[in-house]
């Protein structure tokens, strides 16, 4: 039987075949599939123009040890949640595109990724340092992995 989800990724992999051997995992109104890095922004604008899905609910992202898992949760209107996920190498330098240009409320999300895992975001807007203090210590990643919260006052 074809559930919505599954022409969801039905149509994400008929769109960019690079998808179709792409780690998925489908149940009752939620879809979590491994997308590439590259190409990620042209996937995300598919699954928002064509797909429905127009709401960016959070940008979540893991420091595993070997790299980065950036997780992006959007949702349709249907109900249905499409999570997409991309690694990347782990440690300084970094980068990847803001999805600004599709989802314009991704700023506080994207702040996050810069302020707690020092990753940079290209095409983000310059702004206050989010969610850390003003004074926190440059160079200072408290969820990446490792970290230990340094031995002064701030």
């Amino acid at each position: 039987m074809e559930t919505a989800e599954n022409s969801v990724l039905a149509r994400l992999r008929g769109q960019f075949p690079a998808l179709s051997e792409a780690k998925a995992a489908v149940s009752a109104r939620r879809i979590f599939l491994d997308v590439p890095q590259d190409g990620f922004l042209d996937i995300l604008r598919f699954v928002f123009d064509e797909l429905g899905f127009t709401h960016l609910c959070t940008i979540t992202c893991l420091d595993n040890g070997s790299g980065f898992e950036f997780i992006y949760h959007t949702a349709s209107d249907s109900g249905i949640m499409l999570n997409l996920r991309y690694t990347t190498v782990n440690g300084d330098g970094v980068i990847i595109p803001s999805v600004l240009p599709v989802y314009q409320g991704a700023a506080f999300y994207e702040r996050e990724l810069e302020g707690l895992l020092g990753v940079k975001v290209d095409g983000l807007p310059e702004g206050k340092q989010y969610p850390l203090p003003d004074n926190w210590p440059k160079g200072q990643y408290p969820m990446r992995k490792g970290w230990e919260l340094p031995k002064r006052n701030f």
